[in-house]
Parts: structure tokens; sequence; C-alpha cells
């Protein structure tokens, strides 16, 4: 009886102190107390930051409805041309061979689209033959060359989606080209480029390099080339082409027979000697080339115009923000109000470079030529959204004072400016 009554016990004071009832001498769990003074505070303090940030969501809501509308109400400034005095149509001028415009999409490679689409043309009229060739192959190639600069220069190097058209020619003397078929640099199912978040990655992993100090560059190429390959695949070694096997620089020499070194870079500037060679002083001339040939700018405009009409084309870059670029009229002439064309000079183009008017914003490829209304115009090959928006997708009608206020380079086949090359080699002479 006295062992039940022990073992009873027992019982009793392990369930209590199980509880968490006190049990003098054992440790014990027991409610938390809250303190009522302090929970009120916390109570307050959480009101305040729930109204708060209820407050801020409503005043961001606000702002960025106003920002969609104003957006959306966004107006530009715009003028017409007579129909009496811009070409008709694309039909009306005399044009080279080239393949129907591309699309850039979502992506800052005009430069790209253009020197491939000018080097196609090239291909043509040197060989006869017609082979649609991949823009992507040379940007994938591109960017990594700008990687290996970006780490030789420790970070003092643009990287960024911008580049000239003879960039083009460059990375096909490192890395050749390939056809459409073989790359075409682009994994979205829809077959849309866009290199939105593969820039951010890659401008935020350089970022990190610099940063850290991490200049390693086989590193830095490796990962550069494997966001690269995550976003546009990554490019063949060697392809079939006409049941023939080619790596990328054989089908450069083999079947494109194009030689990148046969081709010039034009510019018109005050800030540097004429009939000399020098700097194109922009951002995405970023491997800071030295050897565009600087002319007066009746010259330059001569280098536009007399080889497309001699059958050539031309790679053209320059500024395409002005209200006399219409793409409902797929046109882009210098209006009355801005500037009248017997005033365009040297200097009235200079100013426009010094004061920002006129910027390095577009690459695009001129494959015809024509007269209307009196002028000379351009036939564009347009990789830009706007070219989409007229009546004739991918195609503008550039006017020749639009060229020779606003166009900052061209590059052209030699051949195309034999007279013009003579008076560089004249001026060396001297």
């Amino acid at each position: 009886m006295l062992r039940i009554s022990i073992v009873v016990l027992f019982a009793t004071l392990l369930s209590t102190s199980a509880l968490g009832q006190e049990v003098p001498g054992e440790a014990y769990y027991q409610p938390r107390l809250k303190d009522p003074v302090l929970e009120k505070i916390d109570k307050r303090n959480k009101t305040f930051i729930e109204e708060r940030d209820a407050q801020t969501a409503r005043i961001r809501k606000a702002q960025k409805e106003e920002k969609k509308k104003k957006k959306e109400e966004r107006k530009v400034l715009r003028t017409d041309l007579p129909e009496e005095m811009r070409p008709a149509s694309p039909e009306q001028f005399k044009s080279v061979f080239h393949f129907a415009p591309q699309a850039q999409y979502y992506t800052g490679t005009c430069w790209a689209y253009a020197g491939t689409s000018f080097l196609e043309s090239e291909v043509h009229r040197i060989t006869g033959s017609k082979v649609k060739l991949s823009e992507m192959h040379t940007v994938y190639y591109e960017y990594l060359e700008k990687a290996r600069r970006f780490v030789s220069q420790r970070g003092d190097s643009s990287f960024s989606e911008g580049s000239q058209m003879n960039a083009v020619n460059r990375m096909w003397k490192l890395y050749g080209a390939v056809p459409l078929t073989a790359y075409d640099g682009v994994v979205a199912k829809d077959g849309l480029h866009d290199h939105i978040r593969m820039s951010k990655e890659m401008s935020a992993f350089l970022d990190f390099v610099k940063a850290n100090d991490l200049w390693d560059e086989q590193f830095v190429l490796d990962s550069i080339a494997t966001i690269l390959n995550k976003y546009m695949g990554e490019p063949p070694q060697s392809f079939q082409y006409n049941r023939r096997t080619y790596t990328p620089t054989q089908f450069v020499r083999k079947v494109l027979k194009v030689d990148p070194d046969s081709y010039v870079q034009f510019m018109s500037t005050m800030s540097l000697p004429f009939y000399q060679a020098g700097l194109f002083d922009v951002p995405d001339n970023w491997w800071q080339d030295a050897t565009y040939l600087n002319l007066p700018v009746e010259q330059f405009l001569k280098a536009a115009l007399e080889p497309v009409k001699r059958g050539f084309s031309i790679a053209i870059g320059g500024d395409v923000s002005e209200p006399g670029k219409n793409f409902r009229q797929d046109v882009a002439f210098v209006p009355e109000f801005d500037i009248p064309q017997q005033n365009i000079d040297q200097s009235a183009r200079e100013y426009r470079i010094v004061n920002g008017a006129t910027g390095d914003d577009h690459g695009i490829h001129a494959v015809g030529w024509a007269q209307a209304g009196g002028n000379q115009w351009l036939l564009i090959k347009d990789s830009g959204r706007s070219a989409r928006h007229g009546k004739h997708d991918g195609y503008y009608f550039f006017r020749e004072d639009f060229i020779k206020l606003k166009m900052l380079t061209i590059m052209v086949h030699k051949d195309g400016v034999p007279d013009l090359l003579k008076r560089f080699n004249e001026a060396k002479g001297r």
C-alpha cells in the first residue's frame, strides 16, 4: 500500500511539472508575460506602418498611372512633305540587290543589321551569290571582344549594345560569318530577339568584376559566354552549306569572298583636319577606331550619293530623331523651319554635333538612289521599329539635305570612291 502511494505521488509530481506548474527547485515553462503598455505601443506602431505603407502604395499607384497617361498622351514634333516632292515607293529607286528588311526587335544592334545587310549586298556584287547571313553571330563575338577590352582597360571601356557598322568587318576577320540557317541567335520559342535581360545580366556581372578587381580575362570571357549561350545559344564551330562543311572563317574566304579590309569609313567634322584619318569619337566606337577619313561636308554628301548611283551600296549612321523623319510618309528630310537647304554648310552641321542635336543614334543600309521633287534621295533599309509603321515595311526615303546635315558616318567599298581616296593619297604626299 505504501509502495502504491509513493508511485502515485511521483506520477502526480511529474505530471504537474510537465504541465508547467511550479515545482520548487525544478525548471519549467510558463506563458510569456505580455506587458499591456508595451503591447499597446507595439500595436500603435504596426497600425502606423500599415497606414504609411498603404498611403505610399496609393501615391506610387497614382504616380505610375500618371506616368502611363503621359506616355500614352506624349506627342512628338513632326512635319509632312507634299506627295509631289517625295518618292512614291521603293520601286522608284535604282536599287542594288538586298534581302528584305529584317527587324532587330528588342535589341540595340542596328549596327549589326546594317553592317550585315551591307556585306550581303557586297557578296552579291562580288560573287553574284545571294546568301542570307546571321547578324547575331557577329553580335555574339562582339560582346566577347567588348568584355575582353573591358578587362584590359580595367573597366574603363564601354560595354553596351551599341557599336559601329564596321564592327561587322572586324568580327568577320576574327571569327568569320555563318548563314542565318546555321545560327539565328535566338532561343525564345517565338523567335523574337530580346536582349534586355541578357544585357542587364552581363552589365551586372561586369560591375561585380570591376568592384572586386577580378581582372582574370578567361574567367570574365567564360562567364560572359555562359550568359550569351543562355539567351542566344552557342554559335557553331562548323556547319553545312550546300552539302559542304565550313568553319565560319573558311566560309568568308571561300564562299563570301569578301575582304573586310577593302572598305573605308568617312566622317565630316571641323574638329579634325580634312583629308586625314581620325577618331570617330562616340561611345559606340568602343574600340577607339581612328581610321575614319574626314571629309568636307560637300564631299561627304558625294561619298553617300555617288557610289549608290553607280551600283554600290553604303552603310550609313547618324541622327534619326528629327521632325522631318516621318514614318507615316516613310521620309526623312530637313524642314524649312529648321534650316533652309541652301544654308546647310559645314558650320551648321558642326553646330548640331557640338550642341547634341545630332547624335550617333542609328545604323542603316542605303540600297538605292532616285530623284524626286528636285532632290536626290537614298532608299534606306532599316531594322528599327519605326520603319515598320509606314506604308513600306522596313524602308525609309532619305533626302540629300537630311544626309548632309544629320548623318555622321559612311562605310563603302574602296572601289566606290576612287576619286575621294585619291584626294587622301595626295594629302598624304604633301
